[in-house]
């Protein structure tokens, strides 16, 4: 099984989505997959131009030259993408939506119905699955609702499975918890078990889903800790 990760965070390896992204990929590979990962902040993707010569002038060819002429075929063809993406002001950030766009050459100009709705057909049939791996820093879970959305509509119109999403809330805090002990490493083993359930039935299993999502401080300690550590980097007596 091949599997292609996108990172688009620009801490890498280092950021918060990578606390979960990292024992997911350890899962994964456990099973046997084949994984590569490339970071956005290491390529050269250029916003796609929207004159769609790729669809009329030269079919499934864009325009531009950078490194999309050789990624996009690695994720057209992957078994398992898996898009990792930080939670800044609403939704992915900008580097993974001009990746997204920039696999527009994959579509035709010509429109068919499927499962009941008007969508361009694609020229590979791949039958992929694609998984989210996000963080943001705020509290509430519903801070991915928009971004889930999007990429939920992303797989029905690239025909792709959407087999699931490990979504880090206050991830912050979960970093700094595991480095002081906390009671938190089942978040982390459920996202290593998570890999390894993708590759051996197809999905990640929602209890897993959850799990990796559980609130991990209480939202009164978690405004308060906050805001702390805010007044203590802006040099105030507290």
């Amino acid at each position: 099984m091949n599997v292609l990760v996108i990172n688009s965070s620009p801490n890498k390896d280092k950021g918060n989505t990578a606390v979960i992204l990292n024992p997911f990929l350890e899962g994964v590979k456990e099973e046997d997959a084949e994984v590569e990962i490339y970071y956005t902040k290491d390529l050269n993707i250029n916003p796609c131009k929207g004159e769609v010569s790729c669809w009329m002038k030269n079919p499934g060819k864009c325009i531009l030259n950078d490194d999309m002429s050789w990624l996009a075929p690695k994720a057209i063809k992957a078994d398992i993408l898996v898009l990792a993406t930080p939670v800044y002001c609403d939704g992915i950030n900008t580097h993974m939506q001009m990746f997204l766009e920039r696999l527009l050459p994959r579509a035709m100009p010509s429109i068919e119905l499927r499962e009941g709705h008007t969508r361009h057909p694609h020229r590979e049939i791949t039958h992929g699955k694609l998984v989210l791996v996000s963080s943001c820093g705020l509290w509430e879970l519903d801070n991915f609702d928009s971004m889930v959305s999007h990429i939920k509509a992303y797989c029905r119109n690239a025909d792709l499975e959407f087999a699931g999403a490990l979504l880090r809330p206050h991830a912050l805090f979960l970093k700094r918890m595991l480095e002081q002990g906390a009671p938190v490493k089942d978040v982390i083993e459920t996202a290593r078990e998570s890999g390894r359930q993708l590759v051996k039935g197809g999905r990640i299993p929602v209890d897993m889903q959850d799990t990796v999502s559980r609130p991990i401080i209480s939202l009164d300690m978690f405004i308060r800790t906050y805001n702390h550590g805010v007044k203590r980097r802006q040099g105030d007596d507290v």
